[in-house]
């Protein structure tokens, strides 16, 4: 079967999966799946640029996703005015501290000749600044978490917008949050840029034990830093790009277009956002579908192949084989970073305790892997159908465990293991895909040309 066929084969197949759940479930499960599907078909493609351009193992997808969450509540939440009186000013001081300590370090080991006195005036400096950065940091924190933690204990974003609205009036729509998008993936390039300018060296084995241990560190300190994101205490509600349920809900026009159509305004409200969240996560991942399929075919396309396939024929005809490496590195983990800022728009809350590498790691890859590892569209529709399978799989599992006892006794053991067993269904799916489609499709189900 060519491409032509296959294609729009594959794509029709997933959209008639998630159309049936609308008929079968609820439309508003159906657009939950499509959008959360979207989200994953970028962080897909994220990927795909690093793995299927480059060849580079990247292990540490979670820590760029929440670095990309991180950036929707700095850019997304107003800012706490209180904390920024107690001790913003001086956190930030320390932080610029803490960046010049490490820039002095770096100008002097590349200033001071190789040897003992070199070792002894970067560890100096290393000690004094870390001494003086501590110093500055310590209150500072303390004070900025004691302002009344139990609802804010942080120095909140930049939305201003948001401050300034009645809070007895009705949510709106805020579409500053739209700036959380982008600055998210600079966050994720960012700490993308120093892994890789540190990490990308090593062969591909140490290379995903390198960015595995990076995203723990990302995380523990989402979790651990209180005054950056209040912590596992969550940041909640992150103002919406999209109409409030409630708004829609007093909105006589709505209502009375909603009365006309037949239809409860309750669900037509919840249906109507999801719908507003779908046009605007489409745009996303078409323009950077639009942009990777034109870097793909791009002379600077085809020279990441040619290094992914053979890095020694690649150096020997003169590229820079490492320079190369890291540029794809922070573009496909910016991309990663603009999915994760997505989700938690959508999601509405920063939970970093939520983070967990089988979500957010193990099946992006299976995504690749299942779609087409070095193929766009290939990406994008693992994204679309492992989301679905991923969700889906538990219930239709319920399903099918109380057909396979519906003879059974109630106290039979079998018939207990069998249901317990449910939760666990969507590990065993995703494995048994896995196989299958390595055994009869391993480049995907479309496959790299």
């Amino acid at each position: 079967m060519s491409d032509t066929q296959r294609v729009p084969l594959l794509f029709g197949l997933v959209a008639v999966l998630i159309i049936g759940t609308g008929f079968v479930q609820s439309w508003n499960s159906a657009l939950l799946i499509l959008n959360m599907g979207l989200v994953s078909a970028i962080m897909a493609l994220g990927v795909n640029l690093q793995w299927g351009f480059a060849g580079l193992f990247n292990v540490g997808i979670m820590g760029f996703v929440a670095l990309g969450g991180l950036g929707a509540v700095l850019v997304g939440m107003p800012p706490v005015e209180d904390a920024w009186a107690a001790g913003g000013v001086r956190l930030l001081s320390a932080l610029v501290l803490g960046a010049a300590t490490v820039t002095a370090a770096v100008l002097a080991y590349a200033a001071v000749p190789a040897g003992r006195r070199r070792t002894l005036v970067v560890l100096g400096i290393l000690i004094v600044g870390f001494v003086l950065y501590r110093l500055v940091l310590d209150p500072a924190k303390a004070a900025v978490e004691g302002v009344n933690p139990a609802t804010t204990g942080y120095l909140g974003g930049i939305n201003h917008f948001a401050s300034d609205r009645d809070p007895g009036a009705l949510p709106r729509a805020d579409l500053f949050v739209l700036l959380a998008w982008p600055v998210g993936g600079l966050l994720a390039a960012g700490a993308a840029w120093l892994i890789g300018k540190t990490a990308l060296g090593l062969r591909s084995d140490y290379l995903a034990i390198a960015t595995l241990g990076i995203s723990e560190i990302v995380i523990a300190v989402l979790k651990n830093e209180d005054w950056l994101a209040r912590g596992v205490k969550n940041v909640s509600p992150i103002p919406r790009p999209v109409p409030y349920e409630i708004t829609l809900q007093n909105d006589p026009a709505f209502v009375d277009q909603v009365a006309a159509l037949g239809a409860d305004p309750v669900t037509a409200s919840a249906i109507t956002v999801k719908l507003s969240y779908t046009v605007l996560f489409a745009v996303v991942l078409l323009v950077l579908l639009w942009l990777s399929q034109r870097a793909r075919n791009s002379p600077w396309g085809r020279m990441m192949r040619a290094i992914r396939d053979n890095e020694v024929a690649a150096e020997a005809m003169g590229k820079d084989v490492t320079r190369r490496h890291l540029q794809v590195f922070v573009l496909g983990s910016a991309i990663v970073g603009v999915g994760g800022a997505m989700m938690t728009t959508l999601d509405g809350q920063l939970t970093p305790g939520s983070y967990q590498p089988l979500r957010f790691t193990f099946l992006i890859w299976v995504m690749v892997i299942v779609g087409g590892s070095g193929n766009n569209l290939g990406a994008v529709l693992g994204g679309f159908l492992i989301w679905f399978l991923w969700v889906q799989v538990e219930p239709m599992g319920a399903q099918l465990m109380g057909l396979i006892t519906a003879g059974m006794a109630e106290d039979n053991a079998l018939r207990l293991h069998l249901l317990d067993s449910v939760a666990h269904m969507r590990l065993l799916t995703m494995g048994i895909i896995l196989l299958v489609v390595l055994r009869f499709s391993p480049r995907g189900l479309i496959p790299e040309r």
